[in-house]
C-alpha cells in the first residue's frame, strides 16, 4: 500500500519519493503517512470508504475556493483508495494545549488568543463554505434531521448506556428522545455542520488555526460544532473560558449574518447535550467494546461536562428519563476514575442563617455538608459586637481567644480534609460545604472563613466562597 502512495506521489510530481513513514490516525480507521524527498512533504492517506474520501476530496476543493485554511488535495487514485494531500505538520491545536498547559492550571492568554482566532474561523465554514456546496457528496447522511439525531442518541443509549450498565426504562427514554429531537430540530438548520469541530481536527502552521476531517460534513444548525470545540471533552476548557467563546464566536457569525443571540442561545445548550452524548457513545463503542482504553480516559472529562450542564442549563422541555440518566452518570464514582483524568475540585462554601432556611444544592449531585454551629460561643450576645460580623477584625480576635472555637475548626479540618482527598481521588468536581447559625454572622461566618483559609493553604483546589445573609 505505502508503494502505491509512492507511485501517486512520483506520477503527480515527477520526483523521486525517498522516505515514506506511518502517522498516528487517532480514532479513525484511515491510515496516513508523510512522504517526502528533498523538496516537499506531503501526506499521503489510505481509507477504503471511497464515499468518505469523495466527501473529504469534494469539501476541501470547495473549501480552497472560499479561501479557507483547508489542506490542498495534490492527487487521488480512488479506485486504489488513495489520495495525496497539503503537509500542515504534527501540531494539532490539542498538542499544543497540552504544552502550554502543562503543570499550570490556569487558562493563558496565548491559548485563548489561540482559541479565539479558531472559533472567527468557525463561521466562515459554516456560512461562507457551506455556499454552493455539493451536499448530495455529504456521507454518510445530508444533514443532520432528525434520523442523524436518533443515530447519535441510539449510539450513546446502546455503546454507552447499556455497556455502563446504566439503568432506564426504554420505552420512556425513546420517548424522551423524540421530545429532545423535536426541540433540536426548531433550530436553523440551513448552514454547514463541520460534525467533529475539536481540538485534535485543527492544526497549527506557523501559529496559525488551519482546519481537517470535516468528510462528516452536513447541512444543520450553528450551535453544534461551536458546542463541539467548547466542550472536546479532554481539552478540558474553563468553563470561564467557554462563555467567553461562546460570545466571541457569536460576535463573530454577526460579521457575517444578523444573529438572533436569544434564540440561539435557546436551542445551544440542547446541541451541547447531544453533542456530549454522541462523543461518549463513542467512548462506549471504542472502549467498552473495542477494548480501547485510552478512550476512557475521556470518560471522567465527559461525566464533568454533564455536572456543569445539568447544574446550569434548564432546558424548556421535559426529558425526565434522560435527566435520570444524566443524574445516574454524574453519581457514578466508577466512570469518573477511568484512566488517568485528574479533574479539578470545587469546594463551595456558605455561611447562612437557620431562620431563612438550609441553603439547598438544586443542581449538584447531593454531596457535601451542613454544620450546625449555633454550639459555639457566640460574640453577638456581646454589645460591642452585635452589629460587626466576622469579617471584622475585632470578633476575629474575639474569636481567637476561645478554645471551644479551636477544638471545634481542628475537628473540622480533619473531616473536611479527608472529604476533599477522597473527593479528588474519585475525580468529583465539586463539594458543597454549609455553616449555620441564629443570624448568619458570626459563628457560621467565622467556621467558613477558617475552613476557606485553610483548604486555599492544604490544597490544589478551587474555593467560591459565599455569605448568604451578609450579602443580601
Amino acid at each position: 500500500m505505502p508503494e502505491n502512495l509512492k507511485k501517486l506521489f512520483e506520477a503527480h510530481f515527477q520526483e523521486t519519493a525517498d522516505e515514506i513513514s506511518p502517522l498516528a490516525a487517532h480514532g479513525s480507521n484511515r491510515e496516513y503517512f508523510r512522504i517526502t524527498n528533498a523538496s516537499r512533504s506531503v501526506i499521503g492517506a489510505k481509507n477504503e470508504d471511497r464515499l468518505e474520501n469523495e466527501a473529504f476530496i469534494s469539501f476541501s476543493r470547495h473549501f480552497l475556493k472560499q479561501g479557507l485554511m483547508v489542506p490542498e488535495i495534490y492527487a487521488e487514485d480512488l479506485d486504489q483508495q488513495i489520495y495525496l494531500q497539503q503537509d500542515l505538520g504534527d501540531t494539532t491545536l490539542f498538542d499544543h494545549l497540552l504544552k502550554v498547559r502543562a503543570g499550570k492550571p490556569a487558562f493563558s492568554q496565548d491559548l485563548i488568543n489561540t482559541y479565539e482566532q479558531v472559533v472567527e474561523r468557525l463561521p466562515e465554514f459554516q456560512i461562507k463554505g457551506g455556499q454552493g456546496l455539493d451536499y448530495k457528496k455529504a456521507y454518510p447522511h445530508h444533514s443532520f434531521d432528525r434520523q442523524s439525531m436518533l443515530w447519535d442518541l441510539n449510539y450513546f443509549k446502546y455503546y454507552f448506556l447499556k455497556l455502563a450498565h446504566i439503568r432506564f426504562n426504554e420505552q420512556k427514554l425513546e420517548e424522551d428522545f423524540k421530545t429532545f429531537t423535536d426541540f433540536l430540530l426548531q433550530a436553523d438548520g440551513n448552514h454547514f455542520l463541520y460534525r467533529d469541530f475539536q481540538s485534535r481536527n485543527i492544526m497549527l502552521k506557523d501559529a496559525t488555526p488551519w482546519f481537517i476531517d470535516y468528510q462528516g460534513g452536513r447541512k444543520g444548525a450553528l450551535q453544534y460544532d461551536i458546542a463541539s470545540l467548547l466542550f472536546d471533552a479532554k481539552a478540558d476548557l474553563p468553563f470561564e473560558v467557554r462563555e467567553h467563546l461562546l460570545d466571541h464566536y457569536l460576535n463573530a457569525v454577526g460579521q457575517l449574518i444578523p444573529v438572533d443571540r436569544e434564540a440561539f442561545t435557546k436551542h445551544y445548550y440542547a446541541f451541547v447535550f447531544i453533542r456530549i452524548m454522541q462523543a461518549m457513545g463513542a467512548y462506549g463503542y471504542r472502549g467498552f467494546y473495542e477494548r480501547k482504553t485510552h478512550f476512557l480516559q475521556s470518560i471522567p472529562y465527559a461525566i464533568r461536562n454533564l455536572e456543569y450542564l445539568i447544574r446550569k442549563v434548564d432546558l424548556p422541555i421535559d426529558i425526565p428519563v434522560m435527566m435520570d440518566v444524566f443524574q445516574q452518570l454524574i453519581r457514578s464514582s466508577a466512570l469518573r476514575e477511568f484512566g488517568k483524568a485528574n479533574l479539578r475540585l470545587k469546594v463551595r462554601i456558605s455561611s447562612f442563617s437557620y431562620k431563612h432556611g438550609v441553603p439547598v444544592d438544586e443542581r449538584g449531585h447531593g454531596g457535601g455538608f451542613v454544620f450546625d454551629c449555633r454550639f459555639l460561643p457566640n460574640p453577638g450576645r456581646e454589645i460591642a459586637y452585635k452589629k460587626l460580623s466576622a469579617n471584622d477584625q475585632p470578633v476575629i480576635d474575639w474569636f481567637s481567644d476561645k478554645p471551644d472555637m479551636a477544638r471545634w475548626l481542628k475537628r473540622l479540618f480533619t473531616m473536611v480534609d479527608a472529604a476533599v482527598t477522597s473527593y479528588e481521588e474519585q475525580n468529583f468536581t465539586d463539594l458543597m460545604i454549609s455553616f449555620g447559625c441564629t443570624g448568619g454572622q458570626h459563628r457560621s461566618v467565622h467556621s467558613a472563613n477558617r475552613l476557606a483559609a485553610h483548604l486555599k493553604e492544604t490544597h490544589d483546589i478551587d474555593i467560591v466562597l459565599n455569605h448568604r445573609e451578609l450579602e443580601k
